[in-house]
């Protein structure tokens, strides 16, 4: 059983010292794991969540259990995912405070929750998971650019995703499509694995906007990396809180598989911080630009719907054409 049988993965990382990072939803689960290690390895990371509280309590709880002499330090960043706008002024903070930005991690998401709309009418799950990171991302595009035309940056976008993006390519299902605002609040169900393709929606979003930011840095010749993550089964507190809304015999079978089967946190922070800061991928960048991982550092194809160049365009042109709507600028 992987819970009981797993040894600390090793992960070789770039010296960090110096180096700034985001990480969204870090004050617990596999965000922590992931601002754990950053900061243990050199680098300043700001643990970007919506509750305070729990946030500078995550922070003491760091330091509690040390970050070594010399290493880095946390910073808290208020960051509410719940509405695009608020995520554009957490990265306008961060653009009046710091003057680079080395790694950029959104992994803040929900899970298990009942479809409903934003006072904008839109997925409150897509906007969580997706439109509030775009946002944040692209408000932070130029410090990100900044830094990596340094000499000797590595610059690097990691957005942690997941193989319920796989469940988008179901049979019994239409195939998905980003092409109108319609098709972007994509509902499922509200049974468990509605829900779950629902969340699996989210993060089939965020791997074709990995694979959009790739070819556009490509395109221009900008040394910038963006990769997603699928962390892998982990036991996380997410895990049994999103489901909430399943039938008693599926939240068993959840807690069975997270007790028994899914592997501790640090895991998932690894398989993350492997994205974030390896030497591997410093070593073989063009191997690594765009691509999809699975536990740890593995290249892996992701789903038909995931390598589709026509959805990659169809949710950024309808992203933007929904930003517009909302009056937020995108570049």
């Amino acid at each position: 059983m992987a819970a009981f049988f797993s040894s600390t993965p090793k992960v070789e990382l770039v010296d960090l010292k110096g180096k700034v990072a985001i990480v969204t939803g870090g004050n617990s689960g596999i965000g922590y794991s992931t601002v754990q290690i950053l900061a243990r390895h050199g680098a300043k990371v700001y643990m970007a969540a919506r509750n305070e509280s729990k946030a500078t309590g995550a922070i003491a709880q760091l330091e509690a259990e040390g970050l070594g002499p010399g290493n880095g330090k946390v910073e808290y960043l208020n960051l509410d995912l719940s509405d695009p706008r608020n995520a554009k002024k957490a990265a306008e903070e961060v653009l009046k405070k710091e003057e680079r930005l080395d790694i950029l991690i959104n992994n803040a998401a929900i899970v298990g929750v009942l479809f409903q709309f934003t006072g904008d009418g839109l997925s409150e799950i897509m906007v969580t998971n997706y439109l509030s990171h775009y946002v944040f991302t692209d408000t932070l595009l130029p410090l990100l650019k900044k830094t990596a035309a340094q000499p000797g940056a590595d610059v690097r976008i990691v957005n942690v995703s997941s193989t319920a993006h796989t469940m988008i390519d179901s049979k019994s299902d239409a195939p998905p499509r980003f092409d109108t605002k319609e098709a972007f609040n994509r509902k499922y169900d509200d049974t468990w694995l509605g829900m779950l393709k629902r969340y699996g929606f989210s993060k089939l979003a965020q791997i074709l906007h990995s694979k959009y930011l790739q070819s556009q840095f490509d395109a221009a010749s900008i040394p910038i990396i963006c990769l997603s993550v699928h962390p892998g089964g982990i036991q996380t507190p997410g895990v049994m809180n999103g489901t909430i809304y399943y039938p008693f015999y599926i939240k068993g079978l959840f807690w069975i598989l997270n007790t028994f089967f899914f592997k501790p946190v640090i895991h998932g922070g690894s398989g993350v911080a492997f994205a974030a800061a390896s030497v591997a991928v410093a070593k073989d960048r063009a191997k690594y630009g765009g691509a999809y991982l699975v536990p740890i550092g593995k290249i892996d194809p992701g789903s038909k719907s995931s390598r589709e160049e026509a959805l990659v365009g169809e949710l950024h042109n309808t992203t933007e054409g929904i930003l517009k709507e909302m009056g937020l600028s995108a570049a």
